[in-house]
């Protein structure tokens, strides 16, 4: 089984490192890409746009200028003034076409039948101006074009256009591309190492919690977490250590209870096998040791029922099994009958039981043997601490909203230390009375599934009060 447990964790901890270099990685990956995309339309941008700004500059200038001052000159010699009067430097090809797209003249000083009717001189003849940009790669060359509209009276006679080679620029481009390429591919790699950096630093904490869970579950409450960082981990950390200590208290408690529970088995126990074996090799003619006895033995029987009923009524609690059975009744004539009842025990102690209940009805909608059980327990807790001469005041008060009973002594009463603690299981703090330790919490169950509420007053040396505080009924 821990075989097992070791591997199913090492498994997810591989497969938590694994998905988070693969997320870092794509997300790296994802960002580069886009990076590269932007960084090339803009190298296209900058190159192929500055040079068509260039050729457009220089193609309309010429235009302007040969349509300015060869007003009434034909197209044929506007074509040879244009190639007589071209640059030394002009590097771009210049050709003269016809309206029908034949050249007329170019810069070499070649005239071709061919048609050009590439978009830009299309544009050129219908409104004016045209460019045009081949940029697919295949077996003819990628050219830049502008074309101008050559005009007599407003009317396009031919056309001037300017071309150039787009290649050396593509050769400059794909160069600062393939850079740009390796560095990207640099970038991923640095970021796939960096990303491995990054997860195993995640999951060796991880890896360090587990651990710690493993000792804990062979337990081992003694190992603790470090928290290496103020994060989610860290609060995990710092969780795990507290659940340890908790539990390393809750161990206590419950040895404790046992050791507990132990001696409260044993001394009735004790004290009924001594009694049998007296009355056995006894004489029973002897009635009044008979008597006392029997006695004995029935008061420490009705102890160990009581320990048994706890046990019962927690183990209940404990796996959700303990129903209500709730129905309207006055709480008045249960704490009468307790009073009654407690009343006789008071006198055979010495103690003053006084009553504080208000002649008006104190409705619940509760279950009465349930609340009965309650009650008794406060009160037998209540006589149990409190010595000879002293005084026990059962006290109810009825508001629009509740109904608050009050079990208040002045007995030994309860060290502030082990306040806050009062009411947890099996806890019963420094006292040598009997008990399971499981009477108080048991009450608190019962009035918190009534939808009430228990608390706890006390001053060492001075009194405790248990106030119980129950929702009241109203007939609708």
């Amino acid at each position: 089984m821990g075989i097992r447990l070791f591997m199913e964790d090492a498994i997810v901890l591989k497969g938590i490192r694994a998905r988070l270099i693969v997320y870092i990685t794509l997300v790296l990956l994802l960002i580069v890409l886009l990076l590269e995309g932007v960084f090339i339309a803009a190298v296209h941008y900058y190159y192929l746009g500055s040079a068509m700004e260039t050729l457009t500059s220089r193609a309309a200038t010429s235009a302007t200028f040969f349509n300015k001052y060869l007003e009434g000159y034909s197209i044929n010699e506007r074509a040879r003034y244009i190639l007589e009067n071209l640059s030394p430097d002009e590097s771009s090809k210049v050709e003269v076409l016809s309206p029908e797209g034949k050249v007329i003249i170019n810069s070499f000083g070649f005239a071709s039948s061919e048609r050009i009717d590439t978009p830009d001189v299309k544009a050129a003849l219908s409104s004016g101006k045209g460019t045009y940009q081949s940029l697919t790669p295949g077996k003819e060359e990628r050219i830049l074009a502008v074309s101008i509209a050559l005009k007599e009276s407003g009317t396009s006679i031919g056309v001037l256009r300017y071309s150039v080679s787009a290649e050396p620029l593509y050769s400059v481009i794909v160069k600062i591309l393939i850079n740009a390429a390796w560095v990207g591919l640099l970038v991923i790699a640095f970021g796939f190492l960096l990303s491995v950096i990054i997860a195993k630093r995640i999951v060796e904490p991880i890896q360090q919690l587990t651990g710690v869970a493993k000792e804990m579950a062979t337990g081992n409450f003694a190992v603790r977490a470090k928290k290496r960082h103020d994060d989610e981990v860290g609060t995990l950390a710092v969780t795990l250590n507290y659940m340890a200590e908790e539990m390393v208290k809750s161990e206590k408690i419950k040895y404790d209870f046992i050791s507990s529970v132990t001696h409260e088995l044993r001394t009735p126990l004790t004290s009924i096998k001594g009694w049998g074996e007296t009355l056995l090799v006894g004489d029973l003619s002897d009635t009044e040791e008979t008597l006392m006895g029997l006695e004995v033995m029935t008061g420490e029987t009705d102890r160990l029922i009581g320990l048994v009923e706890d046990l019962l009524d927690f183990s209940k609690f404990q796996a959700g099994e303990l129903t209500l059975e709730l129905e309207p009744y006055d709480l008045r004539g249960l704490l009468e009958d307790l009073l009654l009842q407690f009343r006789y025990r008071g006198s055979t102690k010495q103690i003053r039981l006084y009553a504080d209940i208000p002649d008006e009805p104190l409705p619940v909608d509760g279950d009465f043997n349930r609340l009965k059980q309650v009650f008794v327990n406060l009160l037998d807790n209540a006589f149990k601490f409190t010595p000879a001469q002293g005084e026990i005041r059962l006290s109810a008060v009825l508001s629009d909203t509740q109904i608050s009973i009050t079990v208040a002594d002045n007995g030994e009463g309860i060290e502030e230390s082990d306040l806050e603690k009062l009411g947890t299981k099996f806890f019963k703090g420094k006292s040598r009375q009997s008990g399971s330790g499981l009477g108080l919490a048991i009450c608190k169950e019962i009035v918190e599934m009534h939808g009430g509420r228990l608390r706890v007053q006390s001053e060492f040396t001075k009194g405790t009060s248990v106030i119980v505080e129950l929702p009241r009924y109203r007939i609708l």
